[in-house]
């Protein structure tokens, strides 16, 4: 029996996908309740539908009795793996590692420099038809540290690399060495973060990083530093920033926040020294054509039997569990 793969891509606009398997489209519909494209129970590869609600994602994984392949088109996968107990076990998860590198760290650089440079501030001057001008923060000669040392991480620095900074320092879950330089371990971040500048965070959000960002980390941030968040809304402990932002001694841009949505009431759209983008990281023209090369390669790997790429776990085993 030919296998099922459910793509919320039309497959006629994924160049090189391989013969032997049949092509479901489906990505949730308009409101989320579109009908499955065919039983669920014969999915073998299901790829997830991109910028969905939580909810849209995860609906058909209960029925998915024979899937094989879970690929996800983003980097992060923690909205899948709490879900993950109904899935048979020997089912791999996959991410979306080198689909969202480029947009994602285009936006971090633009973060940072809008609020450095005090772009909101002059959006708001020119609705007034102010002129007003005075020296700014540049980025060049600060030390810049990337919390979350991955391809995301890797690529913000890339990006970094034309604009003369002091330093770079680099964290992730544990040390290595890069072409770069040093990668430190999450536990060194207290000797890192009170020479920090500007402190970018492209973490994954797991246990070790859920509230990473509490009052602790951001009372060792030095006075005028910019925290930055591309990873996700709870790494940071929200209660805790707003009470930094609110006195005035640090400044932040978020992509991701906690709450996500943020609702309109809410306190962080007008703290201080606070610029806010609406988790738009990875949606940009730079994605269709890298999910398109993604897909393909992947599902010819999984026709020829070859090792997947970007394998993140495997359902019921010691690591996955």
């Amino acid at each position: 029996m030919t296998a099922d793969v459910w793509l919320p891509i039309p497959p006629d606009e994924i160049e090189g996908l391989p013969e032997g398997l049949n092509y479901l489209f489906w990505d949730g519909g308009e409101e989320g309740d579109q009908e499955f494209p065919g039983d669920p129970a014969e999915c073998a590869v299901y790829v997830v539908p991109y910028m969905k609600r939580w909810s849209v994602k995860v609906r058909p994984l209960e029925h998915l009795r024979h899937v094989q392949v879970i690929q996800t088109l983003t980097a992060g996968v923690d909205d899948i793996t709490a879900r993950l107990s109904s899935i048979v076990p020997g089912v791999r998860l996959c991410n979306a590692r080198g689909v969202h590198e480029a947009s994602t760290a285009e936006l971090a650089l633009t973060l940072i420099l809008a609020s450095l440079r005090g772009i909101p501030d002059f959006v708001r001057a020119q609705e007034q038809g102010l002129w007003q001008s005075g020296f700014r923060p540049a980025l060049a000669d600060k030390n810049v540290l990337i919390v979350g040392y991955g391809a995301i991480g890797a690529a913000i620095e890339d990006r970094l690399a034309p604009f003369e900074l002091a330093r770079v320092a680099r964290v992730a879950r544990s040390s290595r060495t890069t072409a770069r330089g040093p990668v430190h371990p999450l536990t060194e971040l207290p000797s890192l973060l009170p020479e920090a500048d500007v402190v970018v965070l492209s973490t994954p959000l797991t246990e070790a990083t859920l509230g990473l960002v509490d009052a602790d980390f951001l009372a060792l941030m030095k006075d005028g530093a910019l925290l930055v968040n591309v990873a996700r809304g709870p790494v940071v402990d929200t209660k805790a920033l707003l009470t930094e932002l609110d006195s005035g001694r640090i400044t932040a841009a978020l992509d991701v926040t906690d709450p996500e949505p943020l609702p309109p009431a809410h306190p962080l759209w007008r703290a201080p020294g606070v610029l806010i983008s609406p988790h738009v990281g990875g949606p940009t023209s730079a994605f269709l054509p890298r999910a398109q090369r993604l897909l393909a390669d992947q599902l010819r790997r999984f026709v020829n039997r070859e090792p997947l790429r970007n394998v993140i776990l495997t359902t019921g085993s010691s690591a996955g569990a």
